[in-house]
């Protein structure tokens, strides 16, 4: 009967309080990302993620006309750096202008750290505790991916029960976990990874991005054609300007997809081309109070509505959105119709398509300009990157939600309000 009258209460919309503009509002005065590249190969290579994070926040704060010392408080999601990065990415908050007096956090909640950012700062600042916050995410897979990523779970633990166990498994295995129990098919998911390609290709040929990204300089090695060049010396290195998301590619179709192996089981419908790319990347997001964005006289781009994070059977992590989702739509009494975006984690095409069906959603608003299929999945990075991406896809007045699902067995979403 309980979840029957949440199921009830989350079918009756009664969002037009949330249009009602209050001083203490949590709103949103900048969002924005560098471009995703490509993890080992990709632009950002070399470089640690503390100079992603930091050539980003130098960028923002030239773009953004805000004193850093307003700020209350940092916030950075990071999954693969010992300790979330807190000491380097501390360093690199300071090194972009941000006073050593104002206090920082990292944050790591797995594949939401970028979105739990937002949220730790947006609490931060209902709560009265802070009136301006920073949250971040950044990743670099290229120089922390790997066996080091491995979590370490002590026998003792293992066997004291399986589902304490099934945090280890990998996530490729849970990927086809859920397409067995719920029987999402090959083909079915191939088509959807085959949109997301096709959907961030327009984005990116008609300019979509351009306003969320923040140009950046990066040296890397210049790649040397002419042969007879001496080996043993120093590489050549030039700058190049990284203002392009690298993970999109033309002419992705579901038939070409098709003639992939799979990945992770043998006859399974998971494989490179349906699942996340691994990729380097940072976006920040600068919160405050409605009052100090007109004391600033700074443009209010989105509202801040609330957060939701489950947990799920970790052997079918995947499914975490389809009740997060429902969660946070239930906590602010909205439906699903009230909603014109979901900004849903491609982690595996499997999970999101089930996590979509599940939620009873329209697939075409989701994802509208691809996902993490086809732009790449730095971990700590992509709540906030979904975030800089949804508040430029929706309209004033229109609600959006921001959701991934979590390794361990996790699920998170926010709604947002554009402006």
């Amino acid at each position: 009967m309980q979840r029957l009258n949440q199921i009830s209460d989350h079918l009756k919309s009664t969002g037009s309080e949330y249009s009602l503009k209050k001083e203490d509002d949590v709103v949103i005065v900048a969002a924005y990302r560098t471009a995703l590249t490509k993890s080992g190969k990709g632009a950002f290579r070399d470089i640690n993620s503390d100079v992603i994070l930091y050539k980003l926040l130098v960028e923002m704060f030239h773009k953004v006309k805000i004193d850093p010392s307003l700020i209350g408080d940092v916030a950075v999601g990071n999954v693969l750096n010992p300790g979330a990065g807190v000491n380097e990415h501390r360093a690199a908050a300071i090194a972009s202008g941000i006073p050593s007096s104002v206090p920082f956090i990292a944050l790591n909640r797995q594949c939401s750290s970028g979105l739990m950012a937002i949220n730790d700062i947006a609490n931060k600042i209902k709560t009265g505790q802070i009136e301006c916050g920073l949250a971040a995410g950044v990743e670099s897979m290229s120089q922390n991916y790997g066996p080091q990523a491995v979590p370490k779970i002590s026998p003792l633990v293992q066997t004291a029960s399986k589902e304490a166990k099934d945090c280890l498994l990998p996530m490729g295995t849970t990927s086809e976990n859920v397409n067995e129990k719920y029987r999402i098919g090959r083909e079915e998911q191939d088509e959807f990874a085959a949109n997301s390609y096709k959907k961030a290709e327009i984005a990116i040929s008609t300019g979509l991005f351009k306003d969320e990204i923040l140009p950046i300089q990066v040296e890397v090695e210049e790649e040397v054609e002419e042969e007879g060049d001496e080996e043993g010396g120093e590489p050549r290195r030039k700058t190049v300007v990284v203002d392009t998301d690298e993970g999109p590619r033309k002419g992705v179709t579901r038939e070409s997809l098709q003639r992939l192996k799979p990945a992770f089981k043998k006859n399974g419908a998971s494989h490179a081309g349906n699942s996340s790319q691994i990729s380097d990347g940072a976006a920040a997001v600068l919160l405050m109070t409605r009052r100090l964005a007109a004391k600033l006289h700074l443009a209010v781009l989105g509202k801040y509505i609330a957060t939701s994070v489950v947990g799920v059977p970790p052997n079918i992590m995947g499914i975490g959105p389809s009740v997060a989702i429902p969660d946070v739509l239930n906590k602010a009494n909205l439906a699903v119709s009230d909603v014109s975006v979901f900004e849903i984690n491609e982690a595996f095409a499997g999970q999101a398509l089930y996590s979509i069906r599940a939620s009873h959603i329209d697939i075409n608003k989701v994802n509208p300009r691809g996902g993490a299929i086809a732009l790449g999945h730095p971990l700590g990075c992509t709540g906030a990157r979904q975030t800089c991406t949804l508040l430029r896809e929706l309209n004033a007045g229109e609600y959006g939600v921001v959701s991934m699902c979590i390794g361990g067995g996790q699920g998170a979403a926010t709604i947002f309000l554009k402006e």
